[in-house]
């Protein structure tokens, strides 16, 4: 590694770790190679002639995690506020290539005052090259973004491209235009922690896919991530053997979560967890739309992605926000061959003119798309409802689910029993002294159409099960699945997926 003196005090006294600091929190011990050290700037303009800039501002190179090789880059805010110009995106731009050719997984830090203004349309280009190294790596090798400071302008695109996105309380800010920007066009005044910071963005954006309280929690999360996916297109899952499962505990706590009342809430994270792995689950955008469960887990020490429908938050439903969140998640699970195993109960697409003017047919086709287009193994459990459009969404036989399996009181229908009612016997339900008809009526829609027997029987459900069941299931069907080959697209260049 090159020697410098690096500013570290000017960091620590704004809370932060410098650039080299936050390589070595994340990579194993004394692993870390610099390259492009020597790397400088090219420009002579606006007093820039007569700097020195170290390294361009910002660290490359790359080490192991895990005892696995990573490429890891990190911008340095107290070398000329970290700001990006050409050779410094030259730089990040290249280690994305070379990351591509080794097959290994990139890590940024970002913590830069955006753009170099002195180098003009120099800078820009340096933005250019990194965006395209980005969109070139997508799908290739995981891409990994830490916010670590300001990310303004521009610099959000990166991250943007990026496959997960981590913040830290109190140090994360990530905007297109900042507080003063804002004030001069918009009249409105606003902090940058509330333009952009990290709750925001995990909360209520959606950009975020991890926030975290500190960096050492924030580095420790990332490196427990690159213990949950594919390092490179094609790597194989190999199983953990550090995982465990308690079969008794869990198979008669399954049998207790759902309430016996329909309409009743529960929290679906309570059936993944007695399903996966013992304290395997790794939740990705916990905060973001809980009424939509993503993230990662092991079942017998092998990593698998899940969703799931939680009818803990907002009753389950599918709305804006949950179908981009499960859309993308699927995506990235099948670009990297992680089976999918799905956890419904789902009342349907959410109604009203608030999410229908937000583009909900729009953002609902996204769902559809991502699980039609998915090749790997794709396992789902229908726990309680499963209604109309919704019922398809959510990786239903209809859309190439390998294996569907519905527990013994779960509903299947176009809607639920009242809704029905209403709409087929509306002019029954005018008249009381048809009360008795009605009621008669619906207990059949009960008992004779939303029953997952029908569904059995058409096909559409591999078989009903027990939920003590359920984790054999999936084992079963998985290992069944392992070699699963799936190549039925007509010829094409690419689909238009509904973005």
């Amino acid at each position: 590694m090159a020697k410098y003196e690096y500013n570290l005090d000017k960091q620590h006294q704004k809370g932060k770790l410098h650039a080299i600091e936050r390589i070595n929190a994340l990579c194993d011990k004394d692993s870390f190679y610099e390259i492009y050290s020597g790397a400088r700037h090219t420009c002579t303009s606006f007093g820039m002639e007569s700097k020195d800039i170290p390294y361009d501002g910002v660290i490359t190179g790359f080490g192991t995690i895990n005892g696995k090789k990573v490429a890891v880059y990190a911008q340095d805010f107290t070398v000329q506020g970290g700001s990006l110009g050409k050779v410094h995106g030259q730089k990040i731009a290249e280690l994305i290539e070379m990351a591509i050719k080794a097959k290994c997984p990139v890590i940024g830090v970002n913590d830069s005052g955006g753009a170099r203004i002195q180098e003009g349309v120099d800078a820009l280009c340096g933005y250019g090259d990194l965006f395209y190294q980005n969109v070139r790596a997508s799908g290739a090798v995981p891409q990994i973004s830490i916010i670590a400071g300001p990310c303004a302008g521009g610099a959000v695109y990166s991250p943007g491209l990026t496959d997960f996105i981590f913040t830290i309380d109190s140090i994360s800010q990530m905007f297109i235009t900042g507080p003063k920007v804002v004030k001069a066009v918009m009249f409105m005044d606003i902090t940058a922690e509330d333009l952009g910071g990290a709750s925001i963005h995990s909360q209520k954006s959606g950009v975020a896919h991890y926030r975290c309280p500190t960096e050492k929690d924030c580095y420790d999360k990332v490196r427990k991530l690159l213990d949950y996916i594919p390092h490179y297109y094609g790597e194989e899952i190999v199983a953990d053997a550090k995982f465990k499962f308690d079969e008794k505990k869990n198979a008669k706590k399954i049998g207790e979560i759902i309430p016996e009342e329909s309409k009743k809430p529960y929290n679906m994270h309570d059936v993944i967890n007695c399903v996966v792995d013992d304290d395997s689950f790794f939740e990705v955008m916990e905060e973001f739309s809980p009424n939509a469960i993503t993230g990662f887990a092991k079942i017998e020490g092998k990593s698998v992605g899940i969703i799931g429908n939680n009818p803990a938050g907002w009753g389950g439903v599918l709305n804006c926000d949950a179908s981009d969140k499960i859309a993308r998640f699927v995506r990235y699970c099948d670009a990297y061959n992680i089976p999918l195993v799905n956890f419904v109960d789902v009342p349907g697409f959410i109604p009203g003119p608030q999410e229908e003017q937000k583009g909900i047919i729009r953002h609902g086709a996204k769902v559809i798309y991502a699980y039609s287009e998915a090749t790997v193994p794709k396992v789902t459990i229908i726990t309680r409802k499963s209604y109309g459009g919704a019922y398809i969404a959510m990786c239903s036989k209809h859309l190439g689910a390998d294996f569907v399996y519905a527990w013994p009181k779960s509903e299947i229908a176009v809607m639920g029993a009242e809704g029905a009612i209403e709409i087929v016997f509306a002019k029954e339900l005018k008249d009381p002294s048809r009360a008795a008809e009605v009621a008669q009526k619906k207990q059949e829609y009960i008992t004779e159409i939303m029953t997952p027997k029908i569904a059995a029987q058409r096909d559409y459900i591999s078989e009903i099960i027990e939920p003590s069941e359920t984790r054999a299931r999936i084992v079963a069907s998985l290992n069944f699945l392992a070699n699963k080959e799936e190549n039925v697209m007509p010829c094409k260049k690419h689909g238009n997926i509904p973005l």
